[in-house]
């Protein structure tokens, strides 16, 4: 029998209409929101609050892990050569995680995702302790590289809240998401300040063993997203993705990403134990990671809005030129002083390049190939981060801060050699 619908159009001043359609006893009612012509962002905006306060939460496990890691490896590690090695494991785990996690959201969805991801979250803390507790080094690499794969998944966080987003939120949504990060600067070195030393000798300890109870609030927070199974419709269609991964707009994107990522990648990693090295103290260290880490997510109460004003290849070129001016800065001294600063603006500098790189992939995909496109440039990035990552130990204790910071010059150099092709081959593609 001919299924019937009964469209009735409700409304009244300047309240917006309401779509109801109902369908026959027993099938499913839709109401959509329409307003002005445009998709409700009701449900949208729901996601990005909880998301944001998860991605507070995560960025605090992540705070922890990049404040203690360093310090931690070169009390562990067989070789100081070796000391930043868990952080390098832990980016590692992140490009290892990405493409699991875009499987995982398109299979069973991202909710599925983000509890997994907590999940491994949680383990990293209490691993990390034990580690600590055994005066092993390895299983401390083991808990990092999960503290890895929970941040992989928490990296979807920023594209899940485009998901049920009309085009003109998605940069805000972004960015609004990024901003919950604020407060992962706060949180994190916060928790490392107030437990590093409460079970004497065992420094940090206590502070991972905190991280876990963090990581069980975000998988409480997460499990209330708004972010149902895909159907299956859904799940097939849409271009091949080497079709899409081989345009001059999406490698563009991608290279600014993993460029934004690593070279902010470089600098705070060694950050920490370079200060050591040149007599500053756990409280100069933590508090430069504090203000680095509100410098990355701080500007997303805005970043957004300049991408809707500016575009989103000048706000990543914008960023971008802050990440070289901080490796100049980092050039000039090595005072207390001049750590703050370089770590500060590397941080705002990465929130521009980084946001609009995430806002300029989002422009190069279907909304049926989302997924499989988001997680292919997260493992571009953070594969190229972990290689990066892998080499800036070496690069300090060979060569010395200043090395690290001079690396930083040509990376940026081609991230923005590779925006300025794609702009031009756009333009003439227009003309």
């Amino acid at each position: 029998m001919q299924r019937m619908l009964v469209a009735q159009m409700t409304g009244s001043g300047h309240k917006p209409s309401v779509l109801r359609i109902t369908q026959p006893s027993g099938a499913p009612t839709m109401n959509m929101h329409i307003a002005d012509g445009a998709i409700d962002d009701t449900v949208a905006r729901a996601n990005v609050r909880r998301l944001a306060a998860a991605q507070a939460l995560t960025g605090a496990n992540a705070a922890v892990i990049f404040a203690t890691g360093s310090i931690v490896g070169a009390t562990l590690a067989p070789d100081i050569s070796l000391a930043t090695l868990p952080l390098s494991i832990f980016m590692l785990g992140l490009a290892a995680g990405t493409l699991p996690t875009g499987m995982i959201s398109q299979a069973f969805g991202r909710r599925t995702a983000f509890i997994a991801g907590t999940g491994c979250g949680a383990l990293c803390g209490v691993l990390a302790a034990v580690a600590i507790l055994q005066g092993s080094f390895i299983l401390f690499c083991v808990a990092t590289f999960l503290g890895g794969l929970y941040g992989a998944v928490s990296q979807s966080y920023r594209f899940a809240a485009t998901d049920s987003a009309s085009a003109a939120y998605r940069p805000k949504a972004i960015s609004w998401v990024m901003a919950g990060g604020v407060f992962a600067g706060v949180l994190g070195p916060q928790l490392v300040q107030w437990t590093m030393d409460i079970w004497p000798p065992y420094l940090f300890a206590v502070s991972f063993l905190v991280q876990t109870i963090v990581a069980l609030v975000a998988m409480a927070v997460l499990a209330g997203v708004n972010a149902p199974k895909p159907a299956p419709a859904q799940m097939t269609g849409g271009r091949p993705l080497l079709e899409i991964v081989r345009k001059p707009r999406f490698i563009a994107a991608a290279l600014c990403g993993a460029v934004s990522y690593t070279a902010m990648n470089f600098l705070m990693t060694s950050a920490p134990l370079a200060m050591k090295f040149c007599g500053l103290s756990l409280s100069d260290s933590n508090f430069g990671i504090q203000w680095h880490i509100v410098a990355m997510f701080g500007p997303s109460f805005f970043t957004g809005s300049l991408i809707s004003r500016f575009g989103a290849a000048k706000v990543a070129v914008a960023g971008l030129i802050l990440e070289a001016a901080a490796a100049v800065i980092g050039l000039s001294g090595i005072t207390a002083m001049h750590f703050w600063a370089g770590l500060f603006v590397v941080g705002v500098g990465w929130n521009f390049s980084f946001v609009g790189a995430s806002a300029l992939i989002v422009e190069t995909h279907r909304p049926q190939e989302g997924k499989k496109v988001q997680a292919f440039n997260d493992f571009i990035v953070f594969g190229l981060v972990a290689i990066g990552s892998f080499s800036s130990g070496q690069l300090l204790a060979s060569y010395g801060w200043s090395m690290v910071n001079i690396v930083v010059f040509p990376a940026v150099a081609l991230a923005l050699v590779g925006l300025g092709i794609a702009a031009l081959m756009q333009r003439r593609a227009v003309a």
